[in-house]
């Protein structure tokens, strides 16, 4: 798998932005990536070596439309904790 294909989108919460501030970057990965290949991810595409990282499956939710029932997907998000000192450039404005 590419980098690319790994690391989908980052999550962008209050929760998640507090996280920011002691280092801890969420992301949300691929069903099929692991512990590994999520760190290898984020050293190719940000150039920066994690330092702990934690994989987790966030089960979807029942969700209901009037009369009808249905289920979203469940997805996989991971929690990337970095040195102190570094940084990934996600939002900051020049």
């Amino acid at each position: 798998m590419n980098s690319n294909d790994i690391i989908l989108k980052p999550v962008i919460s209050e929760k998640t932005t507090e996280l920011m501030g002691i280092n801890k970057y969420v992301f949300r990965v691929s069903m099929k990536a692991n512990k590994l290949m999520v760190y290898h991810a984020i050293k190719d595409l940000f150039g920066v070596v994690p330092v702990k990282i934690n994989v987790l499956t966030v089960r979807g939710k029942d969700r209901r439309l009037r009369f009808r029932t249905g289920k979203r997907s469940a997805w996989k998000k991971a929690i990337v904790t970095l040195k102190p000192g570094e940084k990934i450039e996600l939002f900051e404005a020049q």
